[in-house]
């Protein structure tokens, strides 16, 4: 999707311990993007891109491992030369719909989103034809699906899957967060806090499904009181999108949790435009003032239990 950060070049440095060839692929694809408003979240930024990959590049050889060879930075009209790719909506063109993979979580509120995401490395991978390929673990529910879509469609590629590379105060890193401004960075580290209060009370030996998702729960709506005891111009306000805890597989939604099979628990939270702005405040990149959408996954990993005879 192009705005490169450390995320992205971690994939990069994840393949070159494979192999000597890499192709970096980049392109904003707006058939996953859902209206003009995140279209526009994802601005040309292209040479800065390019610039990235040249000093990795550089470290990579001096290391003497693999490095990018190409990168194919595709048009809109080279990707999608019969219809424009914002027809998903009206269904008109080709497209991949892997359900239900693509219709829960993230497909529920944007239902035209992994149809884009499906339809575009279907695309991708038939124009560059990789032995391998690369995703982050942070975008858990489109690893499931590329892998899906793998299999479903017989394509002779093996799917790696980065681990999420974070903030120090374990932020995911995102190319969303440069919208977020000071006042509302400040506050985005509560996803993940809200996961890892369930997975530390996993690793403690909570199993609940309901508990666990409490705890997300919890945590959020302890930030939304602390926040709502502030004034307009210091306060953020949160909005819960969904907690889930989920089949590490399937993504089908898990009523037991089986300890020895595992599980990931996917969240998604919206930081609401600021109500007051102070002067001079870093609102975020262009001056950012929509809702910022955050996503974020942590594995419960499995674990051997031990039966009583």
């Amino acid at each position: 999707m192009g705005m490169l950060h450390e995320g992205h070049l971690s994939l990069v440095r994840l393949a070159a311990e494979k192999t000597q060839s890499i192709i970096v692929s980049i392109y904003a694809n707006p058939a996953q993007l859902t209206g003009p408003e995140e279209v526009g979240s994802y601005p040309s930024k292209l040479d800065t891109d390019l610039e990235m990959l040249a000093a990795l590049n550089k470290h990579l050889r001096h290391r003497g491992s693999g490095t990018v060879q190409a990168v194919f930075a595709p048009t809109d009209q080279e990707m999608y030369p019969y219809s424009p790719p914002d027809d998903i909506p009206r269904g008109l063109g080709s497209f991949v719909n892997i359900l239900p993979m693509t219709s829960i979580l993230e497909g529920a509120d944007r239902p035209s989103h992994f149809i884009g995401v499906a339809t575009v490395c279907l695309k991708l991978f038939n124009a560059i034809k990789p032995d391998i390929v690369y995703f982050g673990e942070k975008d858990y529910q489109q690893t499931i699906i590329i892998k899906r879509l793998v299999q479903d469609f017989l394509l002779d590629i093996e799917v790696v899957v980065g681990e999420t590379i974070r903030e120090a105060d374990g932020l995911a890193l995102s190319s969303r967060n440069v919208f977020l401004g000071t006042r509302r960075r400040a506050v985005a580290t509560v996803l993940v806090r809200a996961l890892n209060a369930a997975r530390k009370a996993y690793d403690a030996g909570n199993v609940d499904v309901d508990e666990l998702m409490s705890l997300c729960e919890q945590v959020v709506e302890e930030e939304q009181v602390k926040q709502g005891r502030l004034l307009k111009a210091q306060s953020t306000k949160i909005k819960t999108i969904y907690f889930e805890l989920d089949d590490p597989e399937s993504m089908a939604a898990i009523d037991t949790l089986n300890p020895e099979r595992g599980a990931v628990i996917c969240g998604a939270i919206l930081l609401l435009p600021l109500q007051v702005s102070a002067s001079g405040e870093n609102r975020g990149r262009y001056d950012y003032s929509d809702s910022v959408r955050l996503i974020d996954s942590v594995l419960l990993e499995p674990r051997s239990v031990s039966h009583s005879v």
